[in-house]
């Protein structure tokens, strides 16, 4: 992912209003439905970029521990294994306080009487990350020091990570990238920005049995389907920076839609069953909500699930 926080890059000279607040919120102990932060008892500070009194950079033991052993678990085999290991990650962040990094940048200047730029003002602006799909992502970062290897210039500010996912959303971003550039770099999809950002618990969509049961829904009115199968895309993983293969944080394809049809129908039958039932799942709104990204593939014969 490459950084985007220029004014050639379309990112806002000003923090935006709704950010500024939720920072400013983010030492409080309820939100602003007056619901608490359970199990967070960091409190205010006077600095309104910094709400965190006392804190020590670190990050939050619970969030430090499922990152360590999601870098450090071993190869997925099964759909439960990349599920536990990113629910794990996506349950700590919403309980988590993270940083989010922003710079200076200059908002009105020009040459002084001796010929040299004068920085008259400047604005404090987030970074913002650019996926390889074109979507727009917001850095967060366990710790600060993580943050200023990736980015010395930037400074960081510390917000929950269901703040930093609203602020997010707001901004048209689908997706949070956990510590990008360190080891074990995360993505959270869509989905589960959404379920932080609205403090609700997410279940991964590869796993969720009601999604399971709309494709059911689906294939009992496709006369050449026998049954439409859920399981973990090929980009639900992610690598290491040594190459491993750690079991989730990868940014998509995140599920992969087995079209099991009936055996005897021809190629052609088989691709027009498919637009059919992709078109489906479009118009499906379970499906729409719970699932970022997807991918189709057509087998001939049974399910084995």
């Amino acid at each position: 992912m490459s950084h985007d926080h220029s004014h050639a890059h379309g990112a806002e000279r000003h923090l935006p209003g709704h950010i500024a607040a939720a920072l400013a919120r983010a030492g409080q102990a309820t939100d602003s439905a007056g619901v608490p932060w359970a199990g967070r008892d960091l409190t205010d500070s006077a600095d309104p970029q910094h709400q965190f009194e006392n804190d020590n950079g670190l990050a939050v033991p619970e969030l430090d521990s499922a990152v360590t052993e999601f870098i450090t678990s071993a190869p997925p085999s099964t759909a439960a294994d990349i599920a536990e290991a990113e629910q794990k990650i996506v349950g700590a962040l919403a309980r988590a306080r993270v940083f989010v990094p922003v710079v200076a940048e200059l908002a009105e200047g020009g040459l002084g009487e001796h010929g040299f730029a004068e920085d008259k003002s400047s604005d404090m602006a987030l970074v913002w990350l650019q996926a390889p799909d074109g979507r727009k992502a917001l850095p967060i970062f366990s710790a600060v020091d993580r943050l200023t290897q990736w980015h010395p210039e930037a400074r960081p500010v510390a917000v929950y990570a269901a703040r930093a996912a609203l602020s997010a959303v707001a901004e048209e971003a689908q997706l949070l990238v956990l510590d990008p550039g360190c080891n074990g770099t995360f993505v959270v999809r869509r989905p589960a920005v959404w379920s932080l950002a609205q403090q609700q618990e997410w279940t991964p969509s590869y796993i969720d049995q009601d999604l399971q049961k709309s494709l059911d829904q689906i294939a009992q009115n496709e006369p050449l389907v026998d049954a439409l199968e859920i399981s973990p895309g090929r980009g639900v993983t992610s690598h290491s920076s040594t190459g491993t293969v750690l079991p989730g944080g990868g940014a998509g394809p995140e599920v992969l839609v087995t079209v099991h049809v009936t055996d005897g129908i021809t190629a052609e039958q088989a691709q027009l069953v498919a637009q059919s039932v992709a078109r489906k799942l479009g118009e499906t709104q379970a499906f729409a909500l719970a699932v970022d990204t997807v991918e189709l593939s057509v087998a001939r014969g049974p399910a084995m699930f």
